[in-house]
């Protein structure tokens, strides 16, 4: 078996005693950073083995090795000036993109709008859970993690299910111009520039473009975009 890690403003890792795995985990609002800790490690098989406080900290953690899952929140504190990756999701994904067998991630978090959610999922995350899980929640969430079994909170899994019997929306004007040139192979970055818009909002578009086609990355947005004639 596997170990499991959060992270919320701080970051912090785990590792199994069995197997030994392991995993990092962050400071919630809602849960004092000592007692999660606590939390965690009154489990046999779970041990706390990294903290840090930033999003680009929680991907050289995860990149230095000896983590198998990772706790991660989507907002962090302020990091150093000109950090490229300020998110959780932006770390799940930095990290998946970085390693051949990046650690699972768990997303913890107070957020739950549809967005925080699908773009966690698409970055990466293996489960999501809000803070407000009762202690054992957390613990056999982290279990299921490192076992790459999906683990959802009741509401995130209801707003999932909700979303998946509910007619999606048409896309907007500036949602077909971005998805538009995402077809034509255009990065994040050169998207931005020719319709002016920071990455960050680019993000945004596609994070809600994909929530309307039901897809979790750009060749499927494009190609069921296709198949709708969309494009």
């Amino acid at each position: 078996m596997s170990a499991n890690s959060a992270a919320f403003d701080h970051l912090t890792g785990f590792r199994w005693r069995q197997g030994d795995p392991s995993l990092a985990d962050a400071e919630a609002q809602l849960y004092d950073l000592g007692v999660l800790r606590s939390v965690l490690e009154e489990a046999e098989d779970i041990k706390v083995v990294a903290e840090v406080a930033t999003a680009e900290g929680a991907i050289a953690t995860a990149q230095a090795g000896g983590i198998d899952v990772i706790l991660m929140d989507l907002r962090f504190g302020a990091g150093a000036e000109g950090q490229r990756v300020t998110t959780g999701a932006q770390a799940t994904a930095a990290s998946r993109e970085s390693m051949p067998h990046p650690p699972k991630v768990l997303v913890v978090t107070n957020y739950d709008t549809d967005a925080d959610i699908l773009g966690a999922i698409e970055a990466g995350a293996v489960g999501y859970l809000l803070k407000d899980a009762p202690p054992e929640e957390l613990v056999a969430a982290v279990r299921s993690t490192a076992r790459g079994d999906a683990t959802m909170s009741p509401v995130v899994r209801d707003r999932l299910e909700t979303r998946e019997r509910t007619p999606r929306s048409s896309l907007t004007p500036r949602e077909l111009e971005v998805l538009q040139l995402v077809a034509a192979g255009s990065s994040n970055r050169e998207i931005g520039r020719q319709l002016m818009l920071s990455e960050a909002t680019v993000k945004s578009h596609l994070v809600h473009i994909y929530d309307k086609l039901g897809v979790r990355s750009r060749t499927s947005a494009v190609a069921s975009a296709r198949e709708q004639g969309v494009l």
